[in-house]
């Protein structure tokens, strides 16, 4: 392999007879005035004499074409392999035409691949097109991980792609991007994998009830069990608010989480809210005044004149005296407040509190916070403020030599559909907190990861904070733009996105001073949405049939005159809800399977077993 055509001190063109180049790959540019020079491939092409040379512009393709047949290369017969080769490092100047090209060995290349040491690393997956490199490792380093690829599960034969842990005090923020399809959920679940393999403490916001970590993949030879190191917590069912313990501050986010607040109704839940307030006494005192504004004061004393029992006569008086307390309040802004409040109440929201997740966050452990998507949102208004707030007031006390009060470790917030929880161009209830997280967190030690489909309707704050980008396959074009905005993506990574292979992608981070091409490693747990649906359909049925032939076996054979007394025997002995019509068409669906037999006679069919059973 040799350097031909011309070259600048950033990029050349290699050109060899025997040996096909890869994207991505690493070689070693033997410069005979600047020494080994190290360069990644770009852009790879093959030519023969039946496919016109073209690379570049036209000078390039002359200075090319010139410098191959100076080299020893017959145009006319040879197959000749060009790679176009950035260098990784600028060079002091142009890199000498004709210099020898080789693959390096690992020692050579170590510090471009591997950051940090193993102990301290996320294993997510392996670097792409490696393996000659990967001969020449340390065999401790080899085989880490297994590869899913081509329906097939293999022991990974590259470099293994580490993302080091300790670098988050540096680069704290990590942004997963992809289209649907594209493998982003597999990533996300293989960072988190590795972050409970560490017992970094560690938050994850599921809206689509997927981050299950309990089931082990039945093919993989890896098996590791997760169920010990996560906790996974539904809202209004373990987990919710103390309502006793909420600050007018907390109320007034969970309550516009729900649906924003006018003026009115923030100004009235300064002065409604009182300090010791409970779910029942607040929602008391709004209903009341509400009462009491539709009534008005003229009907109220009107009342109070009137013979009533002593609790009706005690309410009517609680309305006049909330009357002339709260009189400027509109009505409608009381009614919107309760309305807001029921709707949080009826979720199960204010039936339990976060400690279940600050407990699972002191001992180590992941906290799954499922929930749908706008119950996450007002929930996790309340709870990263909560735990942020927690871990903020202790660092700060630490670093003024105060009491800091009790300790909360480091953590790490994740989730999916990140857009909607800090979208760009609007507010949203969590926008505020998860901004605050991205521009000072480092500071505390709180990291985010962001997974999302549509980087560009992330928050440009946020999305400028995330420091590291793995970026999986993308189709939008102003997703890519995005992306080639806010990564170092070159040009040539842009135009593959659209096309990269499930599993695999491109991880932009300041640690690598460039970006690799990875491909993440198979999961050691599984999602619970991974069956396929047409299996499930299929499974349903025949589980539907065999529980259906258990039922019907001691009524056999049955007689189409006696169907009713037949119906209504099977369902009462095997609780079904059948009728006389879906009850023959459940068993002509079992004849045509195979499992019982119809027979023709004079008094109608008659259903029997099949000889099979």
């Amino acid at each position: 392999m040799q350097v031909v055509g011309l070259t600048t001190p950033q990029e050349v063109y290699v050109a060899s007879k025997d040996r096909k180049f890869r994207i991505n790959e690493l070689l070693v540019l033997e410069d005979l005035y600047q020494g080994n020079l190290i360069g990644e491939v770009v852009e790879s092409n093959s030519y023969n004499r039946f496919i016109p040379l073209s690379i570049g512009s036209s000078i390039h393709d002359a200075d090319v074409l010139e410098s191959l047949k100076h080299l020893g290369y017959s145009i006319s017969e040879d197959e000749i392999n060009i790679a176009k080769v950035k260098l990784i490092t600028e060079a002091s100047f142009p890199v000498v035409t004709g210099s020898s090209v080789r693959l390096p060995a690992f020692d050579e290349v170590r510090g471009h691949l591997l950051k940090g040491v193993r102990e301290d690393g996320l294993l997510l997956g392996e670097i792409k097109n490696t393996e000659e490199t990967a001969a020449t490792m340390e065999d401790d380093l080899k085989g880490l991980c297994e590869m899913f690829s081509g329906g097939k599960l293999y022991k990974t034969k590259n470099v293994p792609f580490f993302l080091d842990l300790r670098s988050f005090q540096q680069y704290p923020h990590i942004g997963v991007f992809g289209g649907s399809g594209s493998g982003k959920s597999f990533g996300l679940r293989v960072i988190m994998e590795e972050i409970m393999k560490h017992g970094f403490p560690a938050l994850m916001l599921d809206p689509h009830y997927e981050m299950e970590f309990s089931e082990s993949q039945e093919s993989s030879e890896e098996k590791r069990d997760f169920k010990d190191n996560f906790r996974k917590f539904q809202i209004g069912e373990h987990i919710g608010v103390e309502f006793l313990n909420l600050s007018r501050g907390d109320l007034l986010a969970l309550l516009s989480a729900v649906s924003p607040l006018t003026e009115a109704m923030s100004s009235a839940i300064e002065s409604l809210h009182l300090r010791g307030d409970t779910y029942l006494s607040f929602s008391n005192r709004l209903e009341l005044l509400s009462e009491a504004l539709e009534m008005g004061r003229l009907r109220i004393e009107q009342a109070l004149k009137q013979d009533m029992e002593p609790m009706e006569r005690e309410k009517h008086v609680k309305m006049r005296q909330l009357l002339e307390e709260y009189q400027n309040i509109p009505l409608p802004s009381v009614q919107g407040i309760a309305w807001r409040l029921r709707r949080l109440h009826n979720s199960g929201l204010f039936s339990h509190d976060i400690k279940p997740v600050k407990e699972a966050m002191m001992q180590g452990k992941l906290a799954v916070i499922q929930g749908p998507i706008w119950l996450l949102q007002v929930f996790s208004t309340y709870l990263l403020s909560n735990i942020y707030r927690k871990r903020r007031d202790y660092k700060d006390g630490e670093l003024k030599g105060e009491a800091s009060g009790d300790y909360f470790p480091p953590f790490i917030i994740a989730t999916d559909e990140a857009h909607n929880f800090a979208p760009k161009g609007r507010d949203a209830a969590t926008k505020g907190i998860i901004t605050e997280i991205a521009q000072e967190g480092r500071k505390y030690g709180v990291f985010l990861i962001l997974a999302t489909q549509r980087p560009t309707l992330l928050d440009e704050t946020v999305t400028a904070q995330l420091n590291t980008k793995i970026i999986f396959r993308t189709v939008r074009a102003s997703d890519i733009g995005t992306i080639s905005e806010e990564t170092d993506i070159k040009a040539e990574e842009a135009r593959r996105l659209p096309y990269l292979p499930s599993g695999d992608a491109f991880v932009s981070s300041p640690l690598f001073g460039r970006t690799v091409a990875i491909r993440v490693r198979f999961p050691h747990t599984r999602s619970p949405h991974t069956q396929n649906p047409l299996d499930e359909i299929q499974l349903h049925r025949e589980n539907s049939e065999d529980k259906l032939l258990e039922a019907i076996k001691p009524h056999l054979p049955i007689y189409a005159a006696s169907f009713a007394r037949a119906v209504e025997e099977i369902n009462r002995q095997a609780g079904a809800n059948y009728e006389v019509r879906t009850l023959k068409a459940a068993l002509d669906t079992l004849v045509e399977n195979g499992k019982l037999t119809r027979k023709a006679s004079p008094l109608g069919d008659i259903y029997q077993m099949a000889d099979i059973y």
